[in-house]
């Protein structure tokens, strides 16, 4: 039975939960924070000047399936669009991959090129999946883009759609 605390709407178990996961989440943003600024991430005005994304070790890599599906999109779109990657807090897992479509780019994005297809992931997004493989599956109930490796995440749920962080 959950208790309402009074005025806060909020069950007594809920509000536990809160506190025991509090430390952890001030930890992770400390801990991103960190890791944001002491980034080396470029502007996409430099954008020439990036490396090639398979020299770096820390860059997110696209299979051959990946580029094929975008640019058959780009096709059937008639414009280049960019393959966005993007995290999200949820998912059964913990923290949950997010794909779209988009055509342009913000200041905070980093750009991995392969073969003319870009895939963009944000700043913040990019600590989580640092050395991750995006992959294109096809598959009997569903085809999706799905990371299919990623060096940051310790688990994750079968569909590959969520994560556990390191």
């Amino acid at each position: 039975m959950h208790v309402l605390e009074e005025g806060r709407g909020m069950t007594t178990s809920s509000s536990s939960l809160i506190r025991r996961l509090a430390p952890y989440f001030s930890a992770r943003l400390r801990q991103n924070s960190r890791l944001l600024s002491s980034s080396s991430a470029l502007p996409v005005s430099q954008l020439s000047s990036l490396e090639s994304p398979s020299s770096r070790t820390d860059a997110v890599h696209l299979t051959e399936n990946c580029v094929r599906r975008m640019k058959e999109l780009q096709a059937d779109e008639g414009t280049e669009k960019l393959l966005r990657l993007s995290i999200e807090a949820g998912g059964c897992s913990g923290f949950q991959y997010n794909f779209l479509l988009d055509d342009k780019t913000n200041d905070d994005d980093r750009i991995f090129e392969q073969d003319g297809v870009r895939l963009v992931v944000d700043n913040i997004s990019f600590d989580f999946v640092k050395g991750a493989t995006v992959d294109y599956v096809e598959e009997l109930i569903r085809s999706a883009f799905q990371v299919s490796t990623n060096p940051s995440a310790v688990g994750g749920c079968s569909c590959k759609s969520s994560f556990m962080v390191k």
